[in-house]
């Protein structure tokens, strides 16, 4: 059955059943994804995958606890039977039984369209969007002979949902979101050092008016020849200066998870408890806003069924919110904030990020380099890792270049961010006030929902003082 067969009081019926023998809310998610992948490598498509995952989860919470099941064959008969399940699942532990009549659901689901394509991706011959990677992966050979390696990778993914919910929610959203990843490696003399560059929208192939693949290609191809001319890093603590774009990783990582209800409200965050409280310097705003059009991250309704929402996480160094689920709502006492995610209807959601980013400050990007005597210019970040509890992070450095006398001298490689989130808001000491394209930090978040597309973002941003690890200077 298609999503629009499943009527509102057939839901509520559901939902109705679900509740029967106990339990405080319920939720219903309903999920059609149309999914591509394409791989380019080595002059050729070496991988075309695609598919239509289809499924329904249902989720009952009862106090701060919840129970979730999921199938994979959406079908009334399925749902009616997963419903009763539910219902003997939760009667044991259930506070107080509701009676079985359904709630209240509108006749049609709300809807809102601001997130709609306007180039729908699906009907594009497949042929266009292999020559797209062709182009890109032409873009890399052609930046130099040196250039051994490359490979483009095209992820699209269409997902509609439908959700309702024992409140009354009942709505409809679909995102339609491309991704475009290219890897280059350069080699000379038995060297060989990588490049890679990814953007990506909720946006249907409109996106490649903005960006067009031969960019994304001959940036990554520029990468891994600035490193094969550098040289080590240095090692201690540093004034760090982190370009924007993907330099918004680290906020995302060692901070944003930080300020989820997942860790938060069990008190598994440095963060917890600390509304009001000063965690970083004046010149410190931050947001997660899953409501602008055409980010990766963004949606017109969560996972929950409640409208996105622009959260004001950071305000002047001052914590002002938490990213806040249903779960967590029951936890913390603090409502629910449009941030439940998760990545298809095997999981049950969660808060997570959407588009979180710093914003920009008074500061040019000279600025803060000509401010730093010797130091690291990070222009663009690699992957780490990061321990919600205690902020604890370790973070590589795909492009770096050291900054003596106010002026970058050289590149170097092998650098590692080493710190903790707490600190390192405290540290950051000057923003610049260009916050750049969005679709440059553009990638795939993963927790305990599974993985969700996001993006991450920053102006560049002055960080006083940084461990980095690399070479010892003799």
């Amino acid at each position: 059955m298609s999503l629009s067969e499943f009527s509102s009081d057939f839901l509520a019926s559901c939902l109705a059943s679900a509740l029967a023998r106990g339990g405080d809310y319920a939720d219903l998610f309903l999920e059609e994804t149309e999914a591509l992948t394409l791989a380019f490598d080595d002059g050729r498509v070496k991988t075309a995958l695609s598919g239509l995952i289809t499924g329904f989860g249902l989720r009952v919470l009862t106090g701060k606890t919840y129970v979730y099941l999921y199938a994979s064959d959406p079908t009334e008969g399925r749902l009616r039977e997963l419903a009763a399940t539910m219902a003997e699942a939760v009667a044991s532990g259930a506070k107080a039984v509701h009676p079985s009549s359904p709630p209240a659901l509108p006749s049609r689901p709300e809807r809102d369209r601001a997130h709609a394509p306007s180039r729908d991706p699906r009907p594009v011959d497949r042929g266009a969007k292999v020559e797209l990677l062709r182009r890109a992966d032409a873009a890399m050979r052609a930046a130099s002979p040196l250039v051994v390696q490359a490979q483009v990778n095209y992820v699209e993914k269409v997902q509609k949902v439908r959700i309702a919910t024992s409140e009354g929610g009942f709505v409809d959203d679909e995102r339609t979101r491309l991704l475009v990843f290219a890897a280059s490696v350069a080699a000379r003399d038995g060297v060989r050092e990588r490049g890679h560059k990814g953007y990506g929208k909720n946006s249907g192939f409109e996106m490649f008016e903005r960006r067009g693949p031969e960019e994304i290609g001959k940036e990554a191809a520029r990468i891994a020849l600035v490193n094969l001319d550098a040289g080590p890093a240095p090692s201690g603590s540093l004034p760090v200066v982190i370009d924007k774009g993907f330099g918004g990783v680290i906020f995302h990582e060692a901070c944003g998870h930080a300020l989820e209800a997942t860790s938060v409200a069990d008190d598994a965050s440095v963060f917890s408890g600390r509304l009001g409280a000063r965690i970083a310097q004046d010149c410190v705003s931050a947001v997660d806003d899953g409501t602008l059009v055409g980010e990766r991250g963004s949606a017109a309704f969560d996972d929950e069924g409640l409208p996105t929402a622009r959260n004001l996480l950071i305000d002047g160094g001052i914590l002002r919110s938490y990213l806040v689920d249903r779960v967590g709502q029951a936890k913390m006492g603090l409502p629910a904030n449009g941030c439940s995610r998760r990545e298809s209807y095997r999981f049950a959601p969660t808060s997570r990020m959407s588009n979180t980013f710093i914003l920009p400050g008074p500061h040019k990007l000279a600025d803060l380099i000509s401010s730093v005597d010797k130091g690291l210019y990070c222009a663009r970040m690699g992957g780490g890792s990061v321990h919600p509890a205690t902020s604890d992070f370790n973070f590589g450095v795909a492009e770096a270049w050291l900054i003596e006398k106010g002026r970058l001298t050289r590149p170097v490689k092998g650098a590692a961010l080493i710190g903790k989130g707490s600190e390192i808001l405290m540290n950051i000491d000057m923003v610049a006030d260009d916050l750049g394209d969005l679709g440059d930090g553009a990638g795939t978040c993963g927790s305990s929902s599974g993985g969700v597309p996001n993006t991450v973002g920053q102006p560049a941003i002055r960080v006083s003082g940084l461990v980095i690890g690399g070479r010892k200077e003799s």
